[in-house]
């Protein structure tokens, strides 16, 4: 007789045994990285409403760009609609659909982490062996999840308390909706899949899929500057087909629209009791859309072919983004003038990002360089793919045969270098052609961002090669330089902070004057990181 025979418990307790230790487990193995998107998140919502305190000061300012917004289809479809001219209102317009994204980008790493990343790696099948219960990993997930946004959504609430209390607290709990949406539909799609990578592209397809709808709902519904705020679009069916369209139409700020909150929670209600059947009908480690099998004779004769055969999916998806985002923001590029007005402040402000006078050259240079401010997070996940393959031992049988940690090495970061030059031309092509100008000075402009970006690809290779342990640091140093680039300026933070970052050195193209040196400077010291972490990696013992 087995030790279930005897439990008296009812079936459902059975299944979720041992839950709240896993929470616990979770929450210790994400006391670092969930902190870091919960504070991003929030610091994002809070220097939004500081920025526009300062831009746009008097009530006359802040109702003068609330109108010319209701007719901006471009600016529209990136930001959505502006249903009220308060700051509170303004905060919303201009970040909730962002902050909506990295809720969602947030929850689907968390619920997959937990999830299908430890089914892949067998680290799972060694816990559900203790008394732990079939669905209590997928529970601890989406709790883990739980907590994260329900964080965000209390520092969101009570930083912009001070605007309308009903406002802030919808504005977070529409957030924190719109993350556990993405988090059950995290949890179906790592039913479905058996690799861990594949699940987060697929959802991260689906949150991507549901900006486009957002923006498509939006800018196909404009509100004449005669019409009330309150019936300035966000009715589209488009938008409602979209969970990012949701947090719009609650409408925080303007007149909370509380009946929305339900369809989040029901949203996430039967999402999550899909994942939990479809859970309870396979086997740990398997999915319902079994891996195609490879062909019967190997086709990868070296490292370099392993390792573009590993990162080319991830590289198409970051490509198409780049593109298809270069083409949005260079469309928006016209309606530049009319986001800033006669408002001197949003000028400076621009000016300032950008480096120049002329709000055009300006604008497009500060699109030029958040795309720079991007393609940094790909590369130090590009060469982060090192890591993985070592902690989860799939390097030690390559290393095994005739291939030397150097050629195993230089194989990914190939990948990463190269593909760097990759997403920044895209860009470049996708800025020219929303914009409509010639290509050739933007594409100029884009691989000038590239001697940064590798300095701080270069230093995720020396953490590496320093130890497996420290190299995750290297996500601490791209979010130090994502936010100094993105919400420095906009703080009118000191030079000398600025230039903490490797992209504060750069020269502020188009419009602007080049200068080499500094570009010269930065490819130097990435070729000297580059080669101290593949000296690391050379020296020292895998997995240590």
């Amino acid at each position: 007789m087995t030790a279930a025979a005897f439990d008296v418990r009812p079936v459902g307790s059975r299944q979720l045994a041992g839950t709240a230790t896993l929470l616990r487990f979770n929450l210790r193995r994400d006391r670092v990285t969930v902190p870091v998107w919960v504070a991003v998140t929030a610091l994002m919502v809070v220097s939004t409403t500081n920025s526009l305190r300062t831009v746009y000061a008097t009530p006359a300012e802040r109702a003068d760009i609330a109108r010319q917004m209701l007719t901006n289809n471009s600016l529209r479809a990136m930001y959505g609609p502006v249903f009220d001219d308060s700051l509170g209102g303004l905060t919303a317009w201009r970040i909730g659909v962002y902050a909506a994204v990295l809720a969602g980008i947030m929850s689907l790493v968390i619920v997959v982490r937990h999830t299908r990343d430890e089914e892949e790696s067998g680290r799972q099948e060694l816990v559900s062996s203790a008394m732990v219960g079939r669905r209590a990993p997928l529970t601890a997930a989406l709790l883990t999840a739980l907590v994260a946004n329900g964080v965000v959504a209390l520092l969101v609430a009570v930083s912009l308390a001070g605007q309308g209390t009903p406002g802030a607290l919808a504005f977070g709990l529409g957030i924190a909706g719109v993350g556990m949406v993405f988090a059950t539909m995290a949890a179906i799609v790592a039913q479905l899949t058996e690799s861990g990578r594949l699940a987060k592209g697929l959802t991260g397809g689906l949150i991507g899929a549901a900006f486009v709808l957002r923006a498509a709902g939006d800018s196909a519904t404009t509100g004449g500057t005669s019409q009330a705020f309150s019936t300035g679009g966000g009715s589209s069916v488009l938008t409602w087909i979209s969970p990012i369209g949701w947090l719009e139409n609650l409408r925080p700020f303007a007149g909370e629209r509380w009946w929305v909150l339900p369809l989040f929670v029901a949203a996430a209600v039967i999402q999550g009791a899909v994942a939990y059947e479809l859970a309870g009908r396979r086997d740990i480690g398997g999915g319902f859309v079994p891996t195609r099998p490879g062909p019967a004779q190997g086709r990868l004769g070296t490292a370099g072919a392993l390792a573009w055969r590993l990162q080319r999916g991830g590289l198409l998806g970051w490509g198409l983004g780049f593109l298809a985002g270069g083409a949005a923001f260079g469309g928006v590029t016209k309606g530049a003038a009319d986001l800033v007005g006669d408002n001197d402040n949003a000028r400076e402000i621009i000016e300032r990002m950008g480096g120049q006078s002329g709000i055009t050259d300006a604008f497009l240079a500060t699109m030029v360089g958040l795309f720079g401010l991007v393609a940094a997070l790909y590369i130090v996940s590009s060469v982060l793919r090192l890591h993985g393959e070592e902690t989860s031992q799939r390097a030690e049988p390559v290393l095994a045969c005739a291939v030397g940690r150097l050629r195993w090495a230089a194989g990914h970061l190939v990948v990463a270098l190269g593909g760097t030059v990759l997403l920044m031309l895209l860009a470049g092509v996708g800025l020219s052609l929303g914009y409509g100008a010639e290509s050739g000075p933007i594409l100029g402009a884009c691989l000038i961002q590239v001697p940064a970006i590798w300095a701080l690809g270069g230093l995720a290779v020396l953490l590496y090669g320093l130890s497996p342990q420290a190299a995750p640091a290297a996500w601490g140093a791209a979010g130090l330089i994502l936010f100094l680039g993105w919400i420095g300026p906009a703080l009118d933070l000191p030079q000398a902070v600025l230039d903490i970052s490797p992209f504060g050195h750069l020269p502020k193209l188009p419009g602007g004057e080049m200068a080499w040196g500094p570009v010269g400077v930065l490819a130097g010291i990435a070729g000297v990181l580059v080669a101290g972490g593949l000296a690391g990696v050379r020296r020292r013992d895998m997995t240590s």
